[in-house]
């Protein structure tokens, strides 16, 4: 038995049965209301927990913001933490935070002063609204465009992130960049790619850790929960036992091993994302 799977054991031992039957590989299906008592459950299991997301999928947002909800009720006040906000964003989300009457249109203008950086704003804006609601502590999870960018010139190193890479990790992030890319991206621009993405997932991970008292939740994306090349590749390892991914996967997205629990969603309609996208090579070449 590998580490990676003794791991997902320790971290699933403590849930309920009724949790467990909705860690599925099978057919793929669309949110039932026993869905939202899983995830429900599930985002109390441990003290961190990792919930992916496909950011354009409003039925897995809504999923989330239930059962987020439904876990406020009870009492619970753990950290939000938000792959949408940069780490340079943090002060300006505290100001509005303790303003009183703010709303989170307020806030993400606040932090997004130039546009909405290309998320879909409505589609999170529950979970903001919740967090003022609840007096949630919100927290940047995410690395500044300046930080990918000194990461992709000059190493992880040079931005104050770990350099040592495992093998396994490099290549699978390296070919995933190439797979999202339409295999426009070559193989040494995909891996200078590659270290952005380690670098948000260490920040993540940093994260999680830095606001564990009293529970924190990560909303990302799947591909950054993956517990085999994700965040918890980079949490300390007294807290991988002490954590829970959870994954909301559209069909073939991803490896159901990859997470502790999977919630299957119908894949949303969107235009080919390869049309007439160009082809990248690294500058000077």
């Amino acid at each position: 038995m590998t580490a990676g799977r003794r791991r997902m054991l320790q971290a699933l031992a403590g849930l309920p049965a009724a949790l467990l039957a909705g860690c599925t590989t099978g057919p793929d299906r669309t949110d039932t209301g026993s869905d939202l008592d899983r995830l429900q459950a599930a985002l109390r299991a441990q003290p961190l927990v990792l919930l992916g997301e496909v950011h354009d999928h409003p039925a897995q947002h809504a999923l989330r913001a239930r059962a987020l909800q439904r876990l406020l009720a009870e009492g619970a006040r753990p950290a939000l933490l938000m792959e949408q906000f940069d780490r340079e964003q943090q002060p300006a989300i505290d100001r509005l935070l303790a303003t009183p009457g703010a709303d989170a249109d307020a806030l993400i203008a606040a932090a997004w002063p130039q546009g909405n950086a290309g998320w879909q704003w409505p589609l999170y804006r529950p979970f903001i609204t919740l967090a003022l609601q609840h007096r949630l502590r919100l927290v940047a999870a995410n690395v500044s465009r300046a930080d990918t960018r000194r990461v992709i010139s000059g190493g992880l190193a040079a931005a104050g992130f770990d350099a040592a890479v495992p093998a396994d990790i490099a290549d699978a992030q390296a070919a995933a960049i190439v797979a999202s890319h339409c295999g426009q991206v070559d193989e040494p621009l995909a891996r200078k790619m590659m270290l952005a993405q380690v670098a948000r997932d260490q920040f993540m991970a940093r994260q999680l850790v830095a606001h564990a008292d009293g529970g924190a939740l990560l909303l990302a994306g799947n591909g950054h929960v993956r517990r085999d090349i994700g965040v918890p590749r980079w949490l300390p390892a007294a807290w991988q036992p002490r954590s829970l991914v959870i994954g909301l996967l559209e069909p073939g997205e991803a490896p159901a091993q990859a997470f502790d629990l999977v919630l299957r969603t119908a894949a949303v309609e969107r235009p080919d994302p390869c049309a007439g996208m160009p082809a990248m090579r690294p500058a000077g070449r």
